[in-house]
C-alpha cells in the first residue's frame, strides 16, 4: 500500500502520465463529500484529458504533467482554474496521441485547482477527482478529444453486513499502515473519519499497489459493497507480503545486531587486554600455535612450510573464510607425531611366549615375527616388513595384528579397507575443498600419536574402484619400502615418514589384489584349522573367553570334549572358528538362563545335550550324499571360506553329441569341462569307448549347488572321470576324492589350496586322495593330523587317476 498525504492528510497519487516531484497539494477539508453528494451539475460536453499508469478516484487530489500536445490545447482552452476535465486511463500507456478507442469508457470527472507552467515547455497541473461518468458518444478529437458523457451515480445501502465489511476493511487497512514505515501515523486517523462506504473504498482503492486495469475494474464497479469486498481481497494479499518482509527485516536486525554488539564487546576486550598489558585472542592463538610448531619437532621443509602459512594467518582478519581453513591445517600439521614414537621390546623370547598365548599353531607367521625383532635387535635403524595375511574368515588375521602390536609393544591401528572406492580415503582431499581432511592413513597416525604403530589394513581383497580413482594405486606408495619414507597426502601437501610403520594386509584370497600391491608384500597364508586343532583351540581359547564374558565360571560350565567334537564336526563346517565360537556361545547363553531362573546351578554339557540347545545337526558327511550311480566324481575345491567337496554329474540322452555344462560355473571351469570332453573322445579307443556314442548322445555335465559360483581348472581331472564311469557304465569309488587340471594330452597338472582341499577331505570321511604328482613337494606343509587316515595317490596322467577311481578297469 502506498499512501501519499497533502497538508492535513489528503491522498495523492503520483506516478501519472510524467510524472515529476511536485510539492504536495493542500486540499480543503470538505473534500471528503463523495459523488453521491456533491451538488455539482456537470455539462453535456467535456473534455477528455488521457492518463496513463493511473487511475483518477472521486475524492482524490494528483498531480498530473501534462506535455503532449492535445492536452495542451485542453488547458489552454479552459479557465485557469475551477474548470472541470474528464479524467480517462489509457489501454496502452505507450500510446502517445489516443483516441477514443485507445482509452476506457469509464473516467473521472475533476476539478482543475491548479495550473503551473514550467520553462522547459510542459505544464504542471493539480486535480481534484469528483465525479464518475461514462463517454456516451465522441465529439470531437481535435484540437484535444471531447464527448458527451453521463454523470455515474455508485449504489450505497448501509446495511449491518456492510458495516461489519467497512470494520473489517479499516482494522486490515491499520494493520498494513502499521508495517508501512513510510505512511505517517496521520492515515490511520483519516480512515477512522470516513463514513462513507464509497469514499472509503475509493480512498482505498487509490493507493492500493494494484495493476492499471485491476484498478479500472474498481472504478467501473458502482456497488459500493462488492468495491469493498475487492479491496478487502487486495489488502488481505498486501498485509501477508508486508508480515513476511516485516519478518525477514527482523531476522536481519538481528543479525546485524548481534554482529555489532559482538564487534563493540570485542573492541572492549581488547581495550582492557591492552590497559592489563596482555595481547588480543587472535595473538594469542598465533603465540600458541608458533609453540606447538617448535614443539612437534617437524622435518625443517615441513616446519619452514608451517611458519610460512603461520605468517598468512597473522594478516588475515578471524572473520574470512580463509583464516579458519589455515588455522584448521596448522592444527594437523602440529598434531602428527613427526617425532613421537613408542620403543620396540627387542625380548624375543618374552614376545614369543605372548605370540604363543594369544594363538595357537601358526608357526610361520610367529617365526616371521621373531625374526624381524632379531633383525630389529641388531640394526634398529631398518626397515619394518610389509606382511600380507591370507586365509578363510575366522582364522585369526586381525586378532594376530593385535597380538604382533601387543608382542612388540607397539600401538596398535586397524582400518578396514572393505568396499572404499575413493583414492582420497587413503591420500585425503586437497585444501581447495570445503572440509577437507587428510586421508585415513594420517588420520589413524594422529589418533594414536605414534609414528611407528602396527598398522593394519583389513580387507585388501575388497578395495573398489569408480570414477572418484583406484585407492588400491594410491596403496602402492604407502605399501612401498623405497617410496613410503616420503608419503604425500594431498590435504598436508607435504611429505611424512612411513617407514617406520609396520604394515600388516589382510585378505582372503589373493586374486582380486593387484599384482603391483601384491608384489609390494610379503605373502603368508594362514589355512584352515583340522578339527584336533579347533578343539584346541576352543579349549584353550574360546571356551573361557565365552564363559567370561557370559558371567560364567568353570565351576558353573563345563563343556565336554565329546561335545566340542560334536560343534565343530555337525554345526560347523569352515576353515576358521567363527561359527564354532557363536555356537559355544549359545551354550553358554542356554546356561546363564537357567542359573538366572535359579533352575540349576552348574552344568556339565555332553553331545547329547547338543540337540536341545542348538537344534539337529546342520551338516553330515558328504559321503551320505554319494551313490552308486556311474557319472558321479567327488571333486576338491578351494573357496575363501576353506576346502569343499564338489559332486561332478555327466548325464547322457540320445542327440548329435552336443556337450552342455550348468551348475554356475565360471569361463575357465567351463573351458576345464571341454577339455575333458575332448580328451575322452580322443581317447575312446583306448579306453573301449564306441566312437558312434558321440554322435548318437548328447552330453550334460551338472555341478550341484546351482546358486553358488564356481570357477577354477582344477576340477579337470574329476570332470574327466565322472565323462569316463558314465560311458563305461562303472561307478567311481565313494571313498576317492580327486583334485587336478587336465591338458589335451591328459597330463594332470599341479593345483593350488592344497591344504585346504585335505582337510575338506578328511573331514568329509574320504579315505583316498587322487593329487598331481607335481604337488607332492607341498605336502609336508599339511598337518600331519590331517594327513592322518588318508591315502595319497599322485598321478602324472589321467590313466593313472582312472586306475584308481573307478572300481573296475
Amino acid at each position: 500500500m502506498n499512501l501519499l498525504f497533502a497538508g492535513s492528510g489528503w491522498p495523492i497519487e503520483s506516478a501519472v502520465e510524467d510524472p515529476i516531484g511536485l510539492e504536495r497539494y493542500l486540499h480543503d477539508e470538505n473534500a471528503e463529500l463523495h459523488e453521491q453528494n456533491h451538488q455539482l451539475k456537470l455539462p453535456d460536453t467535456i473534455g477528455i484529458l488521457p492518463i496513463r499508469n493511473i487511475v483518477a478516484y472521486p475524492g482524490t487530489v494528483m498531480p498530473l504533467a501534462v506535455g503532449r500536445q492535445r492536452s495542451k490545447n485542453l488547458l489552454a482552452d479552459i479557465e485557469p482554474s475551477g474548470s472541470l476535465i474528464g479524467l480517462v486511463t489509457q489501454h496502452n500507456p505507450e500510446t502517445d496521441n489516443p483516441d477514443f478507442n485507445d482509452i476506457y469508457s469509464v473516467g473521472t470527472v475533476a476539478s482543475v485547482l491548479k495550473v503551473i507552467k514550467i520553462p522547459q515547455g510542459s505544464i504542471n497541473i493539480i486535480v481534484h477527482g469528483i465525479v464518475r461518468f461514462k463517454i456516451v458518444k465522441s465529439v470531437a478529437t481535435e484540437p484535444y478529444l471531447r464527448a458527451l458523457v453521463r454523470p455515474l451515480r455508485v449504489h450505497t445501502k448501509m446495511t449491518k453486513q456492510l458495516q461489519a465489511l467497512m470494520v473489517s476493511v479499516r482494522q486490515t487497512a491499520n494493520r498494513v499502515i502499521g508495517l508501512s514505515p513510510n505512511i505517517p501515523e496521520e492515515a490511520s486517523v483519516l480512515l477512522e473519519n470516513i463514513e462513507n462506504p464509497s469514499a472509503l473504498a475509493d480512498f482505498l482503492a487509490a493507493n492500493l499497489n494494484l495493476k492499471t486495469d485491476k484498478k479500472q475494474q474498481l472504478l467501473e464497479q458502482l456497488d459500493a459493497a462488492k468495491r469493498l469486498e475487492e479491496i478487502s481481497a487486495a489488502l488481505a494479499a498486501n498485509l501477508e507480503v508486508l508480515e513476511l518482509s516485516h519478518k525477514i527485516q527482523g531476522r536481519v536486525r538481528e543479525a546485524v545486531d548481534k554482529n555489532q554488539r559482538e564487534y563493540f564487546l570485542q573492541e572492549q576486550l581488547k581495550a582492557i587486554q591492552s590497559e592489563l598489558g596482555k595481547g588480543d585472542l587472535k595473538t594469542e592463538e598465533l603465540k600458541q600455535i608458533d609453540k606447538s610448531i617448535k614443539k612437534a619437532k617437524m622435518p625443517e621443509k615441513v616446519e619452514a612450510e608451517a611458519i610460512r602459512e603461520l605468517d598468512r594467518l597473522s594478516k588475515i582478519p578471524p572473520a574470512s573464510p580463509e583464516y579458519s581453513v589455515i588455522r584448521t591445517y596448522l592444527d594437523w600439521v602440529c598434531e602428527l607425531p613427526w617425532s613421537v614414537e613408542t620403543k620396540d621390546r627387542l625380548d624375543i623370547n618374552k614376545a614369543e611366549r605372548i605370540l604363543n598365548a594369544d594363538h595357537y599353531d601358526l608357526k610361520k607367521v610367529k617365526k616371521r615375527i621373531l625374526e624381524f625383532l632379531a633383525v630389529r635387535k641388531l640394526n634398529p635403524t631398518g626397515k619394518s616388513p610389509i606382511l600380507c595375511f591370507v586365509g578363510p574368515p575366522g582364522v585369526g588375521k586381525t586378532s594376530l595384528g593385535k597380538s604382533i602390536a601387543r608382542a612388540m609393544e607397539r600401538k596398535f591401528i586397524r582400518i578396514s579397507l572393505g568396499g572404499i572406492r575413493d583414492e582420497a580415503d587413503i591420500r585425503g582431499h586437497r585444501r581447495t575443498y570445503i572440509g577437507a581432511l587428510p586421508g585415513r592413513i594420517l588420520q589413524e597416525l594422529r589418533k594414536c600419536q605414534s609414528r611407528n604403530p602396527v598398522f593394519m589394513l583389513d580387507e585388501l581383497d575388497k578395495i573398489g574402484a569408480d570414477f572418484r580413482g583406484d585407492p588400491s594405486s594410491a596403496l602402492l606408495e604407502v605399501l612401498d619400502p623405497e617410496q613410503n619414507f616420503s608419503f604425500s597426502d594431498h590435504y598436508l601437501d607435504q611429505p611424512f615418514d612411513l617407514s617406520s610403520v609396520m604394515f600388516i594386509g589382510t585378505a582372503n584370497y589373493t586374486e582380486p589384489v593387484p599384482p603391483a600391491l601384491r608384489d609390494r608384500m610379503e605373502v603368508i597364508e594362514l589355512p584352515g584349522y583340522t578339527e584336533n586343532e579347533k578343539l584346541k583351540i576352543a579349549k584353550k581359547y574360546l571356551i573361557p573367553r565365552q564363559l567370561k564374558e557370559h558371567g560364567l565360571k568353570k565351576t558353573n560350565l563345563t563343556i565336554k570334549d565329546e561335545a566340542a567334537h560334536a560343534i565343530i564336526r555337525d554345526y560347523t563346517r569352515e576353515a576358521g572358528v567363527r561359527n564354532l565360537e557363536r555356537n559355544i556361545a549359545a551354550v553358554c547363553r542356554a546356561v546363564t538362563t537357567q542359573i538366572a531362573k535359579s533352575k540349576r546351578r552348574k552344568a556339565a554339557i555332553g553331545k547329547k545335550d547338543l540337540t536341545a540347545i542348538l537344534g539337529p545337526p546342520q551338516f553330515e558327511s558328504e559321503l551320505a550324499l554319494r551313490t552308486g550311480i556311474p557319472g558321479v566324481a567327488t571333486a576338491l575345491a578351494f573357496t575363501p571360506v576353506g576346502g569343499e567337496l564338489l559332486f561332478i554329474e555327466s548325464a547322457s540322452m540320445p542327440g548329435k553329441g552336443i556337450l552342455q555344462l550348468t551348475g554356475h560355473i565360471g569361463d575357465v571351469m567351463k573351458e576345464s569341462a571341454q577339455a575333458a570332453f575332448s580328451v575322452v573322445k580322443a581317447n575312446a579307443k583306448k579306453l573301449n569307448i564306441e566312437p558312434d556314442r558321440f554322435r548318437k548322445f548328447d552330453y550334460h555335465i551338472h555341478v550341484p549347488a546351482g546358486a553358488i559360483p564356481k570357477d577354477g581348472p582344477s576340477a579337470g581331472v574329476a570332470m574327466f572321470t565322472s565323462l569316463v564311469s558314465l560311458l563305461l557304465g562303472k561307478a567311481v569309488r565313494p571313498d576317492v576324492a580327486m583334485t587336478g587340471e587336465i591338458t589335451l594330452r591328459g597330463l594332470v597338472l599341479p593345483i593350488g589350496g592344497l591344504k585346504e582341499k585335505i582337510l575338506a577331505a578328511k573331514q568329509a570321511g574320504i579315505k583316498t586322495v587322487i593329487l598331481p604328482a607335481r604337488n607332492k613337494k607341498d605336502i609336508p606343509e599339511v598337518p600331519k593330523e590331517a594327513q592322518k587316515g588318508l591315502k595319497f595317490a599322485f598321478v602324472k596322467n589321467t590313466d593313472e587317476a582312472l586306475k584308481i577311481a573307478l572300481e573296475f578297469i
